[in-house]
């Protein structure tokens, strides 16, 4: 929308001083002709604005000129608390929402505090997502349906993959929030079944149910205090389990254990969410690590051991070394 990009033209010059058209151009992401025309519709509206030829040139506004163009969109608004998380705010579709209305909240600022904003941007970043996420994943495509079922509390039809039987359900829920959890959006919302928590990435389907009243969140509900208690849970359903080994100093640090003694190897007890995952965790540490119970999970990593000691001891006999 040209409006839009008018007042975002004239905020960037307002917070940055001197700009090129190419540099304006790259920050509107439109054409250098597309800027040129823009800063003589604001000069033919009586904005205060000037250009200066030759390699150090740009436009500028006039000195000591100020816009009072600095009140916040409600979309603005809603984008200025995902300040720290861009990409989630692009996610939800606020990426240029949060672009305006951070200029808005630096043009509303005075030049000193201004200048501080500048520097913590530049030498605080949060990065959210996992070291392991597909840095490359798209949104999910019901992203955007679910984030505007939360901002308008409007209900759902969920249709949703869970991983017990049945694997698809359908169900009709109330959306009372959503949740960033390391790269990954949940939902948190109520229905007849009670207040759960659903992976958008799970959602096979969903429908906006426009004429549906939906009921206000449960007594004192809050949504952060709400998913501190889900994730304490989660935890504590997680290690169900007990595990008796013996590690090394490497083998301790990397399970965060802390060490009492100084000998080289240590015994303890470490929680385990169950005897397949606690195989493939433990494997991870190689020599660093002796299982001594439960029997199940030693006997499991022996005769992993034993098939991986044949297989390379049968490609070493071979001298089959493969290369691609």
């Amino acid at each position: 929308m040209r409006a839009s990009r008018l007042v975002t033209l004239l905020l960037l010059l307002q917070n940055r001083g001197r700009m090129t058209a190419r540099q304006l151009a790259e920050e509107l992401e439109v054409s250098v002709r597309t800027v040129y025309r823009d800063v003589e519709a604001l000069a033919a509206a009586g904005i205060p604005l000037y250009g200066d030829a030759g390699h150090a040139g740009g436009y500028r506004l006039l000195d000591g000129y100020r816009t009072r163009l600095t009140g916040l969109t409600g979309d603005e608004a809603q984008a200025a608390f995902l300040t720290a998380l861009p990409e989630a705010a692009a996610q939800l579709g606020l990426g240029e929402a949060l672009a305006t209305a951070r200029l808005k909240l630096d043009a509303a600022l005075p030049a000193a505090l201004r200048e501080h904003a500048g520097r913590i941007r530049q030498r605080f970043l949060l990065d959210a997502p996992g070291w392991y996420g597909d840095a490359d994943r798209a949104p999910h495509p019901h992203l955007a349906a679910v984030a505007t079922a939360v901002w308008e509390r409007r209900a759902v039809l969920l249709r949703y993959r869970r991983w017990r039987a049945p694997e698809e359900i359908e169900r009709r829920v109330e959306p009372y929030g959503l949740v960033l959890k390391a790269g990954r959006w949940y939902l948190v919302a109520g229905g007849a079944s009670g207040l759960r928590t659903y992976r958008v990435d799970q959602i096979l389907g969903l429908r906006l149910l426009a004429e549906e009243p939906i009921t206000a969140p449960p007594s004192g509900f809050d949504l952060a205090a709400h998913w501190r208690a889900y994730v304490a849970d989660f935890r504590a359903r997680l290690h169900t389990g007990e595990a008796l080994v013996r590690v090394t100093a490497e083998g301790a640090r990397r399970l965060g254990l802390t060490r009492s003694g100084g000998d080289e190897w240590t015994e303890a007890r470490v929680p385990i969410e169950s005897v397949e995952h606690a195989h493939g965790e433990f494997l991870r540490l190689g020599t660093e690590i002796e299982v001594l119970a439960p029997a199940e999970l030693r006997d499991r990593i022996a005769a992993t051991v034993r098939a991986l000691s044949d297989r390379y001891g049968e490609n070493a006999s071979r001298g089959d070394h493969r290369t691609e």
